[in-house]
């Protein structure tokens, strides 16, 4: 195939792992951002703006695959649909989306957000692919260091992570987008499941830092959701890096 593959949100923690993987399997790549770059080494850069609806024609024009990775804290499934149905009209062959795992069963908002974006792309018409993921290692990572500038930590009780490489969700996600349209595939969680506490005591001595902790109660739904663990997944087919693998290399941990 010689046809450019769209990739939205390729300038974040994933975009910037599965350009290079594409590039090396010979596909040309395009990218559609709110902030363009000048082009290079078979990238192209485009300017648009999935929430306004801006570009994304532009965007599209010669495209067959796009993998959507874009995302933010709320409106993922507006700009999700405005994707899906410039794409439907554009004749793309296959659409591939990056989701959460427990987007079904999490009662939070961006859960919620995350589920009707994956909707909105299974009834495109189109043919599709969604990867449900864990929270990645860096988003932990950044809950964490906002947390260690408390002088107490708060620990929710049943709160618990299986965080998972974002090098190989990006590996994973290239696999995919290579590779037919699959449906909803298996999840893709990291190897170990790790209560908040565990997480914010590696995190403390990877740095040398020294806090107290105190357990909290979540309420309501969503601290019942997290206790019954509906945001892991147990049973799939896991990544292999650690959190202990993650914090040796990370730099200036």
């Amino acid at each position: 195939m010689t046809s450019p593959i769209l990739i939205t949100g390729g300038t974040g923690t994933l975009g910037r792992q599965v350009v290079p993987l594409l590039r090396a399997a010979g596909r040309d790549v395009r990218v559609l951002s709110r902030h363009g770059r000048d082009p290079g080494d078979g990238v192209e850069y485009m300017i648009g703006d999935l929430l306004e609806g801006k570009g994304i024609e532009a965007a599209l024009d010669g495209v067959e695959t796009v993998l959507h990775l874009a995302g933010g804290p709320k409106g993922d499934e507006v700009a999700t649909r405005n994707l899906v149905e410039a794409a439907s009209r554009a004749g793309v062959q296959h659409l591939v989306y990056i989701s959460v795992i427990g987007a079904d069963r999490v009662p939070l908002g961006w859960f919620a957000s995350k589920l009707a974006a994956e909707r909105a792309v299974a009834a495109s018409g189109l043919p599709w692919t969604t990867l449900r993921a864990a929270q990645f290692h860096e988003l932990v990572l950044s809950m964490l260091q906002k947390m260690a500038k408390l002088p107490v930590i708060p620990v929710p009780g049943g709160l618990r992570f299986q965080p998972v490489d974002s090098g190989e969700v990006a590996a994973r996600l290239v696999e995919l987008t290579l590779g037919a349209p699959a449906g909803l595939v298996s999840d893709l969680p990291g190897p170990t499941v790790y209560g908040m506490g565990e997480l914010a005591r590696s995190y403390l001595q990877a740095t040398g830092r020294h806090r107290l902790t105190m357990p909290v109660r979540m309420p309501g739904k969503a601290g019942r959701a997290y206790r019954d663990g509906v945001n892991l997944s147990l049973e799939a087919a896991t990544g292999k890096r650690t959190w202990e693998d993650f914090l040796a290399a990370y730099p200036g941990i």
